[in-house]
């Protein structure tokens, strides 16, 4: 069972910055794909970013090209999100995941591919 670990959300002003961290536990999967999703109150999650661990291929919901940016450290099993000029609808809680199924190279932005979670971190951004 693969475990990830959500850390670096906060509360900002609008136009900062912050750097989501997603820490996996130790496994064995040889091609899998990473994504960082979104909740805000009352709404579905939505797909932020995703990016391939072997290939270094990314994917970014549309509105959010250019802000944010999604990295990932092989050595520490970490993936990261570079959020910058952060907006109040930007407020979320962010939650990341892990696609065990993936096959490249379409990153999946539905939620239903991803087969693992993190508990999630709170994003507030004060206008």
């Amino acid at each position: 069972q693969v475990q990830l670990v959500e850390s670096g959300g906060g509360l900002v002003q609008a136009g900062g910055s912050l750097r989501l961290s997603c820490a996996a536990s130790r496994h064995t999967f040889s091609n899998y794909a990473m994504g960082w999703f979104r909740q805000a109150p009352g709404q579905e999650r939505k797909f932020v970013a995703a990016i391939s661990w072997s290939g270094g291929r990314t994917s970014y919901a549309d509105s959010l090209k250019g802000r944010f940016t999604i990295s990932g450290d092989n050595a520490k099993n970490t993936v990261y999100l570079q959020m910058n000029s952060l907006k109040p609808e930007d407020t979320a809680v962010y939650f990341c995941a892990l696609h065990q199924q993936y096959k490249p190279p379409y990153l999946c932005s539905r939620s239903g591919c991803y087969e693992y979670w993190g508990q999630g971190t709170q994003v507030t951004v004060s206008s």
